[in-house]
């Protein structure tokens, strides 16, 4: 029979087992959406991929202003893949067991900043083609550009607590 030390100390490696996936799944999603968005980024530009994909989805409301539509989503995109390569960046620190370090607060400020462009050229785009869909999405990214903002404040002061501490024998 087992004490109950030792139920803890199993409850307790299974928790850090579940953890641990948690974990590396999220690296391995992270790596996938970041790569995947490059690569459907790189390929918007290119002749007839969006025009064959509007064929395929049956959505002809953009025929006549393509080449905006591209450049929109072109500019889009890239800040999307900024975003989630911030991010990585972050979860690198995560991996390494050393998240409060300046690195993520400047991560946290440019993802903040990346959000704002995202939330402006959606509402940008939204004269030529308007959505209930892009005006979500507009204040979706408004909400996430100060989360993040907010969030480098607060990581800001533990970097600064943790370094406090540091020095502290």
């Amino acid at each position: 029979m087992q004490t109950t030390a030792q139920l803890r100390m199993l409850s307790k490696n299974g928790e850090t087992m579940k953890k641990e996936t948690v974990i590396w799944i999220t690296k391995y999603l992270l790596d996938l959406m970041y790569f995947s968005g490059i690569i459907v980024t790189l390929l918007l530009p290119v002749p007839r991929v969006v025009q064959h994909f509007m064929e395929f989805f049956d959505f002809h409301d953009f025929e006549g202003c393509y080449t905006e539509i591209i450049v929109i989503y072109f500019v889009l995109g890239i800040m999307a893949v900024l975003i989630l390569g911030e991010l990585r960046k972050m979860f690198r620190t995560v991996l390494k067991d050393d998240c409060f370090v300046k690195d993520n607060v400047v991560s946290l400020q440019r993802m903040g900043t990346y959000s704002f462009v995202i939330a402006l050229i959606c509402l940008l785009r939204t004269a030529l083609y308007m959505t209930a869909a892009m005006l979500v999405l507009v204040l979706v990214f408004i909400i996430a550009g100060l989360f993040s903002k907010v969030l480098a404040f607060v990581f800001d002061r533990a970097v600064e607590y943790k370094l406090e501490n540091d020095l502290t024998i």
